[in-house]
């Protein structure tokens, strides 16, 4: 008998390593070989068409002290962080409100219109911006004509800012709403109506009720915003190339533009350690903060 179950274990174990092939091969080829080949590049100086390569150490990392884009991207890094996760989590949980509020026969409908920015291109997004804040857009004329207004969008360093953090939460948050309706239909009835019998409506219900029942949800949807935060590339590489005065560039970017426009593969593999590292460290220090929030609700 104990035979038999060994070999029925020894199957059961041959059968999940054969199932998770696939993912292992995977995490090997797009991840775990690109990690080594990061590191082992970061230490190099090389351009990536020369048969020379010279090793440097740690070099490339102590230089990003004093790369004053470096130390842009990583600032932005955090300025684009505090207003993304935040308008998101605001947006994102405004929509889950209205639509859960909607009749059962439109809210599927509406839940798709507002997931629609999602699906946009971010390259089609951006030009369709570039061009509706250009200087000659039929916007910025009535602005002149009109208002007296003549702001130079792109070239101020807040206006063009804030248009890249209003793109990512116009596109985003649709998506966020998602997560949060769910959470939100999956409350179940009986607890809404205990609320409405003790007096707790509106916003008193909402703080007290709603939002601490869906922090599993939040907890999700805030570590996602600040993934996306630190991961901008699109929307400053065709609006603003990182600036004016790198108030807009991104890791990203700068990895892009250190490693294939000046070709210095080492620096930009230096780079993206670094911004590997800054997204680790945040995305713990949230999780660690939502989860005390969890325990503290019982959730």
């Amino acid at each position: 008998m104990a035979e038999k179950i060994s070999q029925k274990s020894r199957r059961d174990n041959a059968a999940g390593w054969l199932l998770n092939i696939p993912y292992l091969a995977y995490t090997l080829v797009f991840f775990l070989i690109p990690l080594v080949w990061a590191i082992w590049l970061s230490t190099m100086d090389w351009n990536m068409m020369s048969p020379d390569k010279t090793f440097v150490g740690f070099k490339n990392f102590t230089d990003l002290l004093h790369n004053s884009k470096a130390i842009a991207a990583f600032v932005n890094g955090f300025r684009y962080l505090i207003p993304i996760v935040i308008l998101c989590f605001i947006f994102g949980l405004l929509l889950a409100l209205l639509i859960s509020a909607l009749p059962e026969k439109i809210k599927g409908i509406v839940a798709v219109l507002f997931f629609i920015p999602y699906l946009t291109s971010g390259v089609a997004t951006s030009v369709v911006i570039r061009f509706f804040f250009s200087y000659n857009s039929a916007f910025n004329i009535f602005l002149r004509n009109r208002l007296h207004w003549d702001i130079a969008w792109f070239q101020n360093p807040t206006t063009a800012f804030w248009i890249i953090v209003g793109i990512i939460v116009w596109k985003m948050s649709g998506y966020y709403a998602l997560f949060l309706l769910a959470a939100i239909e999956g409350i179940s009835p009986d607890v809404s109506e205990a609320a409405a019998l003790d007096g707790s409506v509106g916003f008193h219900r909402l703080i007290h009720i709603t939002l601490p029942m869906i922090l599993p949800t939040l907890t999700t949807v805030i570590v996602l915003a600040a993934g996306l935060a630190f991961g901008i590339y699109t929307e400053p590489y065709l609006l603003t190339g990182g600036g004016p005065n790198n108030a807009t560039t991104t890791w990203l970017l700068e990895i892009y533009n250190t490693s294939f426009t000046s070709f210095k593969s080492g620096s930009g593999a230096a780079m993206a350690i670094i911004n590997a590292l800054q997204i680790f460290v945040i995305i713990q220090l949230i999780t660690w903060l939502m989860n005390k929030l969890n325990k503290k609700y019982g959730v």
